[in-house]
């Protein structure tokens, strides 16, 4: 029987389709230029890593466990997740971790060990919470009350120890938000953790979502705790966000002895499955391998550094224009009043009740700032409110 003579290339595409996609791409970096509202930075370089996207790579289960489909980057990912306890201060024998799709994959997988850890807990999240949170707490039936946040996007700490109090009974799980979405605000971990002593509660369970600052935090002198030298058990941080990939990733952290609860051995593929997804991304896990090893921490102290210029630059010049704009501790999130639809769509900014912010990823330059505030002050010549607001 003769072998089968595949073609391993493909037809070319007819020219109206490829003209299709030749203007998407068009589209696509003309609206970069413009891209000031969301965390994710667009300057990144993987061209030296686009031959492995010819390969069905795949890996599906514990990348520290060995597997039977060998078309995997584990070897890299294992690399990734010990560079990321080692920048959260975790100690490599009592922390597991895994690259996951994104920072909701990472938050779920905290609490779904929560959850498997005290099984009758209690989840406390603030109302500043990323907007996946309440989706993942239905979805995994969790019991959760919402908290009050403060006017900066903190967590509320005095509605936190009061709730606290009234259910003393139950297990507390804490999901912390280490910058929040439209402020950058950083939830105390050490307020949290008193709040437990004061309460008498020795068992509890602190998530944090760390998306963004998860990658600014470490590289700042006066850091707020937030990792696992303050005593945290899991942890999100985005990898798509300030490091930058072309396909949206993260990781996730937790604490061995809670990973040990769910981890389940499946023979189909030789390996135990410890993940929430069971086929997972191979390609992320070499993009991050390789910034870290391009870049390394200096380049990335270098980078946040960069960043926080930007945000001290943008904070300056909105008050220059008049505009009261303001940012947290440690934060590349600008925040001010909300602008018109037309200034919030040319520059996707994202916004919620009265305010707006830009994010001053290390794609954004001084040019897009003085172009963005250019914008806004001819459009309160129109509208003398525009912008005008307290914020």
């Amino acid at each position: 029987m003769n072998d089968i003579n595949f073609s391993l290339g493909s037809p070319p595409l007819r020219p109206d389709l490829q003209q299709r996609l030749n203007d998407f791409l068009h589209f696509l970096q003309i609206e970069a230029e413009h891209f000031l509202g969301y965390p994710c930075t667009r300057r990144f370089d993987y061209t030296p890593l686009y031959p492995f996207l010819g390969l069905p790579m795949n890996n599906v289960g514990d990348p520290f466990t060995e597997s039977r489909y060998h078309l995997n980057s584990h070897e890299y990912e294992r690399e990734v997740v010990r560079y990321f306890a080692g920048l959260t201060h975790a100690s490599p024998d009592e922390i597991w971790g895994y690259v996951t799709n994104g920072g909701t994959e990472g938050n779920m997988y905290g609490i779904y060990i929560a959850r498997e850890t005290f099984p009758d807990g209690l989840v406390y999240y603030s109302e500043a919470t990323h907007y996946s949170v309440p989706k993942i707490l239905r979805m995994v039936h969790a019991r959760n009350i919402m908290i009050k946040s403060q006017k900066n996007g903190e967590i509320d700490y005095q509605d936190l120890a009061e709730t606290i109090r009234i259910h003393r009974d139950v297990p507390p799980i804490i999901f912390a938000t280490i910058g929040t979405t439209m402020t950058g605000a950083v939830d105390n971990i050490d307020k949290i953790k008193q709040i437990m002593q004061d309460n008498a509660i020795p068992r509890y369970y602190i998530h944090c979502d760390a998306a963004l600052s998860g990658m600014i935090l470490p590289f700042v002198k006066h850091s707020q705790p937030f990792d696992f030298n303050a005593g945290i058990d899991s942890i999100a941080i985005s990898g798509h966000k300030m490091i930058g990939s072309p396909i949206p990733c993260g990781l996730a952290l937790a604490r061995k002895k809670h990973v040990e609860r769910i981890a389940r051995a499946i023979e189909y593929v030789g390996t135990l499955d410890t993940t929430v997804t069971g086929s997972r991304n191979a390609i992320t896990p070499l993009f991050l391998w390789y910034a870290i090893h391009t870049k390394g921490t200096d380049g990335f102290r270098e980078i946040i550094h960069y960043c926080l210029d930007m945000a001290k630059y943008a904070v300056k010049l909105f008050h220059k224009a008049g505009i009261p704009a303001w940012r947290n501790k440690n934060s590349i999130t600008v925040v001010f009043p909300k602008c018109s639809d037309s200034i919030l769509d040319k520059w996707q900014l994202a916004s919620q009740h009265n305010i707006a912010h830009i994010i001053t990823m290390p794609h954004v330059e001084t040019r897009h700032i003085d172009n963005l505030i250019a914008d806004i002050a001819a459009a309160r010549k129109e509208e003398p409110q525009a912008c005008a607001g307290t914020g």
